[in-house]
Parts: structure tokens; sequence; C-alpha cells
């Protein structure tokens, strides 16, 4: 980075859809040298509008919001909006949540517990290239990548509590990180028909939203982690 670079206060958008929290947040990251907050949203959708409006630096991105949540909101501020960098700031430190967030394009991970230091390393972190992970999820994502791979098995797996493939298949890409519409396009098949597949897959297996479903593929040993 320039010198300049480095003088320039990073302008960041905080997105949660908790109000106490995403005010929290607002009010420290206030506090902190080298950042100046540019926007506040409450759900994935307001914060792709708020991208699209102010060309932030970073996004402070909560996972788990209403309409679109925080998977989905990076996938599509990276292909929208590249020169925008997504940290995933959560309640969560969960493997379930984590792959899917970095899959997603998320370059840093924190948990909201985190400390006003550890939010301007990650923050700085992205912004010079680098990954901003704190060092508890570091080695969360190193244990699940030094993990010896299961050995494949003879056949194909029966899918799990009555899944047709179509569902499976459904259920794969969800765990992939995909939106509906991508899932759509992917498959040749409407929305609708994902929608049909999603409320069928989650009726089954008693589900009730997108993280839920990603846990379970890993649960299941339908996916696992990248192996590289």
């Amino acid at each position: 980075m320039t010198e300049a670079a480095v003088r320039r206060p990073a302008r960041v958008v905080v997105a949660d859809d908790q109000t106490v929290v995403r005010e929290g947040i607002v009010m420290l990251l206030g506090l902190l040298p080298g950042i100046e907050v540019v926007g506040a949203a409450a759900d994935g959708d307001e914060a792709v509008r708020l991208v699209a409006e102010l060309a932030p630096d970073v996004v402070l991105m909560d996972l788990r919001m209403p309409r679109c949540d925080g998977v989905e909101a990076t996938r599509r501020i990276r292909a929208e909006h590249p020169g925008t960098q997504v940290v995933v700031l959560t309640t969560f430190a969960d493997d379930a949540s984590l792959f899917p967030a970095l899959r997603a394009g998320a370059r840093g991970y924190l948990t909201k517990d985190a400390g006003g230091e550890e939010i301007v390393r990650a923050v700085q972190s992205v912004l010079s290239g680098d990954a901003g992970l704190s060092p508890s999820i570091q080695r969360r994502l190193l244990e699940r990548l030094s993990e010896p791979e299961p050995q494949p098995s003879s056949g194909p797996a029966e899918p799990p509590d009555g899944l047709t493939a179509r569902e499976t298949e459904v259920l794969l890409l969800i765990a992939d990180g995909l939106t509906n519409q991508e899932i759509a396009r992917k498959l040749h098949v409407s929305t609708a028909t994902v929608k049909t597949h999603i409320n069928n897959l989650f009726a089954k297996t008693g589900l009730k939203d997108r993280a839920q479903a990603v846990r379970y593929a890993y649960g299941k040993g339908l996916v696992r982690p990248p192996a590289g």
C-alpha cells in the first residue's frame, strides 16, 4: 500500500440485522483509528445496495440475516463489486458458517467478541491482500483441512431422510454457498422449482434455514471441506 493509502481511513459498511448489535459495532468502530464507518445495513440486500452506492473498502458482514443472508450477500458483493472486501463478523465460529463464507469470497472472519485491535488488524490485512482471520478461526481452518479425507465408498451413498437425488443435489449446492438464483441457473430450472425442492428437503429433514442445511450436509458426510 502507498503512504497515502495507509493514511486514508478504511471506509467500512456494517451489516447486522440486530439493531443493538449493529449500533454497538458502529460505535466501537467509530473509536478505532484508521476506520471510517460510511453506512450500516440491516440485511444482506441493504448491504449490497450500500456497497453499490458508497463503494466502501470493507464490509463487516453478519451471516445470520433475514431476506438475504451474509453468505449470499458476500457472493453478490464480490461478484459485482470486487473492489470491496468482506470480513465476516458473527457470533458463530462453527465450520458450517466458516467454509461457505470463505467460498463466497470473504477474506476475513471474526467472531463478535473480537476486540478493537483485532478488528483493525483484520481490516488492514484484507486491504493489503492478506486473509484477516482470527487466530482461533485459523486453527479451526487448519484442523479441518488437515483431517484425513474419508475413503471413497464402493458405491453411491443412499440420500438420507428420504431425500430425492434432486433434493440432495440442491442441498449440496446450498452447502457450497449458492443462492437460489444461482442454483436455478446451474440446474437449468426456475427459482420457483428450486424453492419447492428446498421446502421439501426442509420438511423431510426438519431443517429451518440454510445455515442448518449446511451443518446437516456436513454432519451427514455429504460434503467435506476443500482439500486446498
